[in-house]
């Protein structure tokens, strides 16, 4: 098995959304005005399949919201978190389970313990990026 590796240049985040088709957004929040969803909204927009992981919700962005990781039944290329660094490492333990090939957290949030024990599974990470200011300047 190969071992993930931090994704920082261009060339490999483009490839990366270039290349992917499903994007599971941790912390989705249901609210227009809020970061995670206006972000969602835009890849969504973009042509994305999105699948919301928010405990309580049935529903975000008019598709089926998921309590966990470990609830969603189908492959997902892309794992975005909008969740407070100190709140990642159980959702790093889900993603090895459940093995997308990134584990993308957002802009200011960073857990090098997580992403450690996530490229040791295999999966790429990337942190502190937006993926929406990314996917805008790279892919348009």
């Amino acid at each position: 098995m190969k071992s993930g590796k931090i994704i920082e240049n261009d060339k490999d985040i483009k490839w990366l959304l270039l290349n992917s088709r499903s994007i599971a957004v941790l912390g989705l929040s249901p609210k227009p005005a809020r970061d995670s969803n206006m972000v969602a909204r835009y890849l969504k927009d973009q042509g994305y399949k999105i699948i919301p992981v928010r405990p309580a919700q049935k529903e975000i962005l008019g598709e089926k919201a998921y309590a966990s990781l470990d609830d969603i039944e189908e492959p997902v290329d892309i794992v975005n978190v909008f969740r407070n660094p100190s709140q990642i490492m159980p959702h790093a333990r889900e993603a090895v389970r459940f093995m997308p090939k990134v584990f993308w957290m957002q802009l200011n949030i960073e857990n090098y313990e997580a992403a450690e024990l996530l490229m040791a599974a295999g999966i790429d990470v990337i942190m502190n990026q937006c993926i929406m200011v990314e996917h805008d300047r790279l892919c348009k």
